[in-house]
């Protein structure tokens, strides 16, 4: 069973709803803090933030390596985009401190060992592997022996890789692992989603999987439900007039709110694998077919083919039994309009 802390994340409870603040505090630790109570206020479960510094990610370095070539980021140096979008450490405590104060879960993605010690200096209650490091199996086997909770991405992942970033995690300790189907393009266009990963994820692993969704609406995050996801994780910004490295591909509080309901709303339709009605049934019932006297009869009479019919409402015998009546005699008078049950017919 897949834990943060108390909560319990799968399919027999309501979505699990992660907001990734990522680099859309701008630089601002008040900034930070004021999209954290946004979250918690918008439905978020947790706020999930970025542990690294930019030489933890890279070097500084204007080789043509360590250059971005189109996309997003086009012709950013490496080491000036990671130092532009980090959460420095030095902000660590304070935000931990201020979400607990106003009762949301914070977790973060660390990009090495020195963000691991980080964190678990801070208590935190889980861990997030991003989907560009889960080859760094060093790394999984470092968080791993935390005992914590991971949570791992698989963006860009083969099936051999994802295997071998799970055996890692196992192996050195880690008892609690939820998958997030991922694709790593920012934005990802809605047809390129592919949620039919989902449950092809949760098979082949036998874990619960979620879904890390970069898409610009609500729409494969609400429809992922379906495919068995039990957690969304999406990129959170206080208001979209702000601009960042992350923020084309962000949801802003009210479609945090919507995001919130609608994932809701997708789980309590999914209901149960079970042939038992539902209770709202139980009005409509009366309105099947059943078999009903069509005309008056005296105690003794045979019953024809032309005294009974199939009708609603479902007060009488099921439809099935019509021929078995057919011939039978009734015990006391009946009129046209009464049900037929077994009490008024010969055994």
């Amino acid at each position: 069973m897949f834990k943060i802390r108390n909560r319990v994340i799968s399919s027999l409870e309501s979505p699990y709803i992660i907001a990734e603040l990522s680099a859309n505090h701008n630089g601002s630790i008040d900034l930070a803090k004021k999209s954290i109570l946004a979250a918690k206020n918008s439905g978020a479960d947790a706020i999930k933030i970025q542990t690294y510094e930019a030489h933890t990610m890279t070097i500084d370095s204007n080789k043509p390596d360590f250059i971005i070539n189109g996309g997003l980021w086009d012709g950013y140096k490496l080491y000036d985009l990671y130092d532009e979008a980090k959460t420095p450490f030095e902000w660590h405590k304070e935000l931990f401190s201020y979400s607990s104060q106003i009762g949301i879960e914070i977790f973060s993605s660390p990009f090495d060992e020195s963000a691991v010690d980080l964190l678990e200096s801070l208590d935190t209650p889980a861990y997030k592997i991003a989907s560009f490091e889960l080859t760094d199996i060093p790394l999984i086997k470092y968080v791993a022996k935390t005992g914590k909770p991971i949570l791992m991405s698989t963006g860009m992942a083969t099936k051999d890789e994802i295997a071998e970033a799970l055996e890692a995690a196992r192996s050195y300790g880690a008892r609690d692992i939820l998958l997030f189907h991922c694709i790593s393009s920012y934005p990802t266009p809605i047809e390129q989603a592919n949620l039919n990963m989902i449950p092809i994820l949760k098979k082949e692993f036998g874990v619960e999987v979620g879904l890390s969704d970069h898409t610009l609406d609500n729409i494969a995050a609400t429809l992922s439900i379906s495919k068995g996801a039990v957690a969304i994780e999406k990129h959170f910004i206080l208001d979209k007039s702000l601009t960042g490295p992350d923020s084309s591909f962000s949801m802003d509080p009210d479609q945090l709110e919507r995001l919130k309901k609608d994932t809701k709303t997708a789980w309590l339709s999914l209901g149960r694998e079970s042939f038992e009605r539902s209770k709202v049934e139980d009005s409509s019932m009366v309105f099947r077919r059943s078999i009903y006297f069509i005309n008056d009869l005296k105690s003794g009479d045979v019953i024809s083919k032309n005294d009974i019919k199939r009708i609603r409402p479902g007060f009488g015998l099921k439809p099935k039994f019509f021929e078995e009546i057919v011939g039978k005699k009734v015990l006391k008078d009946v009129e046209r309009g009464d049900p037929v049950n077994w009490e008024v017919i010969e055994n």
